[in-house]
């Protein structure tokens, strides 16, 4: 982990200069990259321009910033000047981008608040691919940040049962905060058998209708098959770079006809191109965000000078921190 100082550049005429705030670290993705568990032929990103290149290092990442706008090129509307931005740009002081390529804070919100808005997205693409129906059993497995706000969608659907699960005291309090009807450590002796005892109070064969595995550990995906019913649902979120996955695949799965799904907010899944667009998932991100105001997640705010405790802080004692957000003195 190293800091860098390069000058401040001066827009081109179709760029501004946003000054930053603040920007969030993604402990899931970020993580990877900080362990050296991202692979390193594979690109940084597909769909955004400011995250080119593959993980290798250097590496400039981060993606999620919010700032004002201080300076403007000469073919740039002057109206931007002033303006309060979230860009997926990573964490700097200043950055340059087209206007094209940053999002207005809407008013009333927070740039703390703001700078939830690509784990908030994520959470949205989730609960679409997971298509969760009236009176359905979900398990979540994982809140942390995403996982919290994932739980925080699917607690305004009438569900039958929404449990959680978490190694980490703090995060199954969230949880239970934002509507989890229980949240256990997976730990635990008798766990599983208190979440089946649960589900079956719904579904005769004890099993979940839709479980999600957004804890970024290979292993969860093994016990999020075990608790899911008969042709339930899988939701994968979590991207376990180079960490390999074992799954028991030769008992009940076998004959489960259980779904397993991949879900990744870079993209739209095809089923929903008829009428979904980036724009529109992004604009029902930002509203609820609104609603659920989750700048109440902080737990750290660390100026950027010290961004490398930041980074040891959420490496070796994730019990203690939330979402931590890095400031720049502004």
């Amino acid at each position: 982990m190293a800091l860098r100082e390069e000058e401040i550049p001066y827009p081109a005429p179709g760029q501004v200069l946003v000054q930053t705030v603040a920007s969030g670290i993604s402990p899931g993705t970020e993580l990877l990259i900080y362990r050296g568990q991202a692979p390193a032929d594979m690109a940084v990103d597909a769909t955004i321009e400011a995250l080119s290149g593959h993980f290798t290092f250097p590496l400039r990442y981060g993606y999620a910033a919010a700032g004002r706008v201080v300076a403007v090129g000469s073919a740039v509307d002057r109206a931007w000047q002033g303006r309060r931005v979230f860009a997926f740009q990573p964490h700097a002081s200043h950055f340059l981008s087209a206007a094209t390529e940053l999002l207005p804070v809407p008013d009333g919100l927070s740039l703390e608040d703001a700078v939830f808005l690509p784990n908030m997205e994520t959470a949205v693409n989730f609960v679409m691919d997971g298509r969760p129906v009236i009176g359905e059993s979900v398990v979540v497995f994982g809140q942390g940040v995403v996982g919290l706000l994932t739980t925080a969608l699917l607690a305004r659907f009438p569900l039958a049962r929404l449990i959680t699960l978490d190694r980490l005291a703090a995060r199954r309090r969230h949880s239970l905060a934002l509507g989890a009807s229980l949240s256990l450590d997976p730990d635990v002796t008798g766990t599983f058998d208190a979440v089946q005892a649960s589900l079956r109070e719904q579904a005769d064969d004890a099993g979940a209708d839709l479980t999600y595995e957004l804890s970024g550990s290979p292993a969860a995906l093994d016990l999020a098959i075990a608790v899911t019913g008969f042709s339930g649902r899988i939701v994968i979120g979590s991207w376990y770079g180079q960490k390999r996955v074992d799954l028991n695949l030769g008992g009940p799965f076998h004959r489960s006809r259980i779904r397993l799904i991949s879900s990744q907010v870079s993209t739209l899944a095809p089923e929903w191109g008829g009428r979904w667009t980036k724009s529109r998932r992004l604009h029902m991100a930002w509203h609820m965000i609104e609603q659920l105001r989750p700048a109440s997640l902080i737990t750290h705010r660390i100026p950027i000078e010290r961004a490398s405790t930041a980074y040891a802080l959420l490496d070796r004692h994730p019990e203690d921190a939330m979402q931590v957000i890095l400031t720049y003195g502004t």
